[in-house]
């Protein structure tokens, strides 16, 4: 019985250990996180520019009017309640019917930078230490900046 108590003293040390010691993530990891996350900060703008200028150039619906139908949710009472004539709503429609498309085309993007540069295993150990290790943020961030200064 003493030996099962020490061997599980040992092994909630070990735990307690592993749990409290930092995320060892090299240079080069972080690196690879880095270029895959600024992929996807400009596959995202990119992203906001083509929704941008399709509701801006939409015969259909006014931005202000896109706005403001686009907060209900595609509630039916509460589009009828702001009088959305037909065109809006088909307007509103493929609009959103495109968000939906490019946003899967995004997350679709992100998995294959996740899973095959960056690798699937790396990504989350990343991306989980950065919320609680300071200086791997620090080093993020100082690795992102550079990114951005050097084009």
């Amino acid at each position: 019985m003493k030996c099962f108590f020490s061997i599980l003293l040992i092994c909630l040390s070990a735990f307690a250990l592993a749990q409290s010691s930092p995320t060892v993530v090299t240079d080069e990891e972080l690196q690879r996180y880095v270029i895959a996350m600024d992929s996807i900060n400009q596959l995202t703008e990119q992203l906001k520019q083509t929704l941008s200028d399709l509701i801006k150039n939409n015969p259909g619906i006014t931005p202000a009017r896109y706005n403001e139908l686009s907060q209900l949710n595609g509630d039916s009472l509460k589009l009828k309640g702001a009088k959305a004539t037909p065109a809006e709503l088909k307007a509103l429609k493929e609009i959103n019917e495109r968000r939906t498309a490019e946003t899967l085309k995004l997350q679709e993007a992100l998995k294959k930078l996740a899973a095959e540069y960056v690798g699937a295993a790396t990504y989350n150990k990343i991306r989980n230490a950065l919320r609680t290790d300071t200086e791997l943020k620090n080093r993020y961030d100082a690795m992102m900046a550079q990114r951005k200064k050097s084009g």
